[in-house]
């Protein structure tokens, strides 16, 4: 039974001030990371390496909603409350969108690095087959009507998607892929020459980081909040037809 939560003027201002402090953040990010940040002096491209911030910090914040999606999915089978549905079914949502953006400045930083907008690398597919994984979430959410059984089936897909998220982190590090492993080391360092960065850039790209988190932290309360209403609405509807 579906048992929506509701909405108050505390939670509201709470979503408001986060929301603020987003959209702050990201303006200092801007600054920091077009401004501050030092020009890169090695092949990984110049200027055109300002992008891994947004970039990293992107791919952080899409593993990261895949990981809230899972483990709301996980507490969904355990205690069959349709709240965390609702939060598993946000995250998933923005989730595609911090992937795609992962995907689309990868291309733009990958053209000039790389003299192509994309290679079958083993982390570029890996990371496709994440996006198509997000989408088939909410396809698969889409073909079921029934709530339970749509959390049910959700949340297993879920917790099943998030088992590629280790591996897109190691496969950088473990197999001859071009991709540079930025963080950490890797068994193809030397052939890239590395990516190193400085305490000035680790600061910069920590600030971004953090900063797409609280960006997420406030599209995700705000879908959760549309979510209660509209499914309060066809609770609603649903008394009125019997």
């Amino acid at each position: 039974m579906q048992q929506p939560i509701p909405t108050n003027a505390s939670s509201s201002r709470t979503t408001g001030a986060i929301g603020i402090a987003a959209a702050v953040m990201l303006v200092v990010a801007l600054v920091m990371v077009f401004v501050v940040a030092p020009r890169a002096q090695d092949e990984s491209g110049g200027n055109v390496q300002r992008i891994f911030y947004f970039h990293i910090s992107s791919a952080w914040t899409g593993f990261g909603a895949w990981i809230v999606t899972a483990v709301a999915g996980a507490l969904y089978l355990k205690r069959r409350d349709l709240r965390y549905d609702r939060i598993a079914l946000a995250s998933a949502e923005i989730g595609v969108l911090f992937i795609t953006m992962v995907l689309l400045s990868g291309m733009l930083w990958a053209r000039p690095v790389w003299n192509t907008w994309w290679t079958w690398d083993y982390k570029l597919t890996l990371s496709a087959l994440q996006f198509l994984m997000y989408v088939a979430y909410l396809m698969l959410r889409t073909g079921l009507d029934e709530p339970a059984r749509r959390a049910r089936f959700a949340a297993v897909y879920g917790i099943i998607g998030a088992l590629t998220i280790p591996l897109n982190f190691l496969v950088s590090r473990v197999l001859n892929s071009i991709h540079p492993a930025v963080i950490g080391d890797s068994v193809n360092a030397q052939q890239q020459g590395g990516f190193g960065m400085s305490a000035e850039m680790a600061l910069i790209l920590v600030f971004c980081m953090i900063t797409f988190t609280v960006l997420y932290l406030f599209m995700l309360r705000t879908r959760i909040a549309i979510q209660e209403q509209a499914d309060e609405l066809s609770i609603r509807r649903a008394e009125l037809t019997y």
